[in-house]
């Protein structure tokens, strides 16, 4: 095993941190019933396994927040998730293969139609603890607050109970959320817009050395737009090469 390799794989596997929820996404995966899971970043960890020639082991979690603490602490050993300031102060970014812009799925009870309409006193507002999404969500609401659930299923069912107005998620997400929520309603625009990409513990600069190829060749290689493709996501564009 080579030194980059070593480092990115000591334990001679490729531990691997995705996230799961009801449905797939250009970052959420979803699980068969056997508990595997399925989806664009098991895609491209099974790919760079590969590229490594180990084995891949995936842990899967309920939200990214437990993920970035697993990959801090070296429990896992590369991960893909949403860039933001706080992951930027634990872990070490990669480039990106996906921009993602997050907005609201609002209940039809709600009478909720624009962005403007859930800044209100009085707005029930949940999001994913510990995630990019929720953090922005926090400091763009002057008017109320934001409750933290700990999956996206439990963001639905308080949705679903009347306990909870709107939800804060990645636009490309909640349509399949808002077809099992009659009458919700995906709002226009978005009051976040970031990056997800591949993500390694800080200081291990051959393991980000290695991944930051691994992510730039399989872009120009067409490796993420066809696990987009096959994720069902064909309508939304890989993220630019990285300019350096």
């Amino acid at each position: 095993m080579s030194d980059a390799n070593n480092e990115l794989a000591a334990s001679g596997k490729l531990r691997v941190g995705v996230v799961a929820a009801p449905s797939v996404s250009a970052f959420f995966v979803t699980q068969d019933a056997a508990g595997e899971p399925h989806g664009v970043t098991v895609d491209l960890g099974m790919a760079l396994a590969q590229q490594l020639g180990v084995p891949a082991e995936f842990m899967v979690a309920p939200n990214s927040g437990l993920v970035t603490d697993a990959l801090a602490a070296g429990e896992i050993d590369v991960s893909f998730m949403p860039v933001d300031d706080e992951r930027i102060k634990r872990i070490a970014f990669g480039p990106a293969y996906f921009v993602v812009e997050s907005t609201y799925l609002a209940t039809a009870a709600s009478g909720i139609t624009t962005l403007a309409g859930v800044d209100r006193p009085g707005v029930r507002v949940v999001g994913i603890a510990n995630t990019t999404t929720i953090r922005s969500a926090a400091r763009t609401l002057q008017r109320t607050t934001v409750a933290a659930a700990t999956s996206i299923d439990e963001a639905m069912t308080m949705m679903r109970s009347g306990s909870a107005d709107a939800f804060a998620l990645s636009h490309d997400s909640l349509p399949p959320l808002a077809a099992g929520l009659p009458g919700s309603r995906i709002l226009d625009g978005g009051f976040q817009r970031t990056v997800i990409a591949i993500a390694v513990p800080k200081n291990r600069p051959r393991a980000l050395a290695t991944v930051t190829a691994f992510m730039e060749n399989a872009k120009a290689a067409g490796l993420v737009r066809r696990a987009l493709d096959a994720a069902g996501i064909s309508d939304s564009s890989v993220a630019p090469p990285t300019t350096r």
